[in-house]
């Protein structure tokens, strides 16, 4: 399980003084990126063992609000890896209350042509490692 702190920005929130629904998908893919930064990969690595994801499907619960200078802490975990996909898990919350929680698919993609590849087989036997929940689903 990855875990980082995300303090609110002024620039983040609405006009009601909220961080913005579309900030939360922002936080979500510095998840994803500290994810493999724990594994051991920065991004670059990461697209270097030949992994490039791609977000294929998003799902968000909002669970109550975060505003201006609110410290968040993020959570995330792995909950499925198949060939080219895994899913990833990510929770905010701001103390001991829930934020939101969301639920990501991403696709290993060849960029260039825009296809998926299977991921590579170092970088996924790693992934299956940390699973912490474990999804129904397709293995795709």
């Amino acid at each position: 399980m990855t875990h980082f702190l995300h303090r609110v920005r002024y620039h983040e929130v609405d006009k009601q003084g909220y961080l913005f629904n579309g900030r939360y998908f922002e936080i979500a893919d510095v998840a994803m990126t500290e994810y493999f930064r724990d594994l051991g990969w920065n991004y670059d690595e990461l697209n270097r063992l030949g992994a490039d994801p791609s977000v294929v499907h998003i799902e968000a619960d909002f669970a109550s609000p975060a505003q201006f200078d609110d410290e968040l802490d993020v959570t995330t975990e792995c909950t499925r890896v198949g060939t080219s996909s895994f899913s990833l898990r990510t929770e905010i919350r701001n103390q001991l209350n829930l934020v939101a929680t969301l639920q990501i698919v991403y696709v290993n993609v060849e960029a260039q042509l825009g296809e998926s590849l299977p991921l590579p087989e170092l970088v996924a036997a790693k992934m299956r490692s940390s699973v912490t929940l474990q999804e129904v689903g397709s293995n795709g």
